[in-house]
């Protein structure tokens, strides 16, 4: 009898770094014998905005302003919160979480710092997994990326090899760029060569941009929706060339960055340099306040498509696909296509083949799947590891039998086309 499909479920969580909210996907993940990749398909996904004063936890967190008690408390509030995100979602699926196999969670980044010459990369991503485990009664796959920094890794980007299973084709090149809090590019061979994805940090996206559009207007708003800010102003073309002149900017991969390098101290920095104040009334910011929102969009699509053209590019690409919050910006996604022409630059489902929302926390589910199976899950082309390891750790779920998921090989038996890329 002809070996049959493996089918399971997994579910994928993230909050990014822009502290907006929980994505949750939920997968099926089909093993074909005989077929290089699994079928993958996105079955469900919610995202779920924070309340304001949940985003200001994490927020300060990450700015380093809170105490070791407060970091505690916020550790264990975020494994309730993804826990609940993640009810919901089975819940909205009609799913019994008996039938998810694992949960794949990031949790919240609230510090990460590449690696130096003589000093190994640290990264912070807080949620308890325990208690996640016991709110979902699934089993939980965690802390992605510690095994590729004690690898010698950037321990970031954690996307490549997930998106060359969910979104590579046969005959053509894609380049993926996010635009979340920050900026990621993972590049995709076509599906069948023999070539792995290449991933790295391309800066600031919304980070910068975000925090302007809050001191504009007193705190009234969390971000420049539409780029109205920015589209009353104009790029301060000496400060821009100022952030430009950053040497991550023109740091050849693999390279990684965050709020350590690009945080929010550095908008009133900027704006006290240019004697700004802030209006408590929406929509009254100074013109002050729309040039420095227009030279942090300015800076967003310089230095993106300066990386496209310096790494990415000349590997062979057929379109741009842009993801993230920045994807909805007219300036931004408007700024590249004027850039990048004549390369197509495309947004939305149709463009990507799912909802690109879905897209990090179905890469999570999609690793969570490759702890499981003791598969590799980083890309020492992207990361700098010095081969590829397994990401994550896992936390049981009371009740659920087995406390440790491997039932197959492990270590150097363990393969899976495109899994160990090095």
């Amino acid at each position: 009898m002809a070996d049959l499909p493996r089918r399971e479920r997994f579910v994928g969580l993230i909050s990014g770094t822009s502290a907006d909210g929980i994505d949750a996907a939920l997968l099926a993940v089909e093993e074909v014998p005989g077929e290089g990749m699994p079928r993958v398909s996105l079955d469900a996904f919610v995202s779920e905005p924070f309340p304001d004063e949940s985003r200001d936890r994490i927020l300060a967190a990450a700015a380093a302003e809170s105490g070791s008690d407060a970091l505690a408390e916020l550790r264990r509030d975020l494994g309730e919160w993804f826990g609940q995100a993640a009810r919901r979602l089975l819940a909205g699926a009609a799913l019994d979480p008996a039938a998810v196999t694992a949960v794949g969670c990031h949790g919240q980044t609230v510090w990460h710092r590449p690696p130096t010459p003589g000093r190994p990369g640290t990264s912070l991503q807080l949620v308890d997994p325990a208690v996640l485990a016991a709110e979902v009664g699934v089993p939980v796959v965690h802390d992605f990326r510690s095994a590729d920094l004690a690898a010698g890794g950037e321990g970031a980007p954690l996307v490549p090899w997930p998106d060359q299973v969910l979104f590579s084709r046969e005959d053509e090149a894609v380049a993926l760029q996010n635009l979340g809090g920050m900026g990621n590019v993972t590049w995709l061979p076509p599906r069948g060569r023999d070539e792995a994805p290449l991933a790295f940090d391309t800066g600031p996206a919304n980070a910068l941009l975000d925090v302007c559009a809050a001191w504009a207007s007193g705190g009234a708003r969390r971000f420049d929706q539409d780029g109205r800010l920015a589209a009353r102003g104009s790029a301060d073309e000496e400060l821009l060339s100022r952030l430009l002149a950053d040497p991550f900017v023109d740091q050849p991969p693999p390279r990684s960055t965050g709020r350590e390098r690009y945080g929010p101290e550095l908008v009133p920095a900027l704006a006290t340099e240019r004697g700004l104040v802030t209006d408590p009334s929406p929509g009254r910011a100074g013109d002050g306040w729309a040039d420095l929102a227009a030279t942090f969009v300015a800076f967003t699509v310089q230095s993106v498509a300066r990386a496209l053209e310096r790494w990415v590019l000349p590997l062979g690409v057929d379109r741009v696909v842009l993801t993230g919050g920045g994807a909805r910006n007219p300036l931004i996604v408007n700024g590249l296509r004027a850039r990048l022409a004549p390369l197509p630059v495309e947004c939305g489902a149709a463009a990507l083949g799912m909802d690109p929302d879905a897209r990090e926390a179905a890469a999570f589910a999609v690793l969570a799947w490759a702890f499981v199976r003791g598969l590799p899950g980083n890309v020492p082309r992207a990361t700098g590891a010095g081969e590829g390891v397994v990401l994550g750790s896992w936390t049981p779920a009371p009740g659920r039998g087995r406390p440790w998921p491997w039932s197959g090989p492990v270590g150097a038996e363990a393969r899976f086309e495109g899994s160990d890329p090095s």
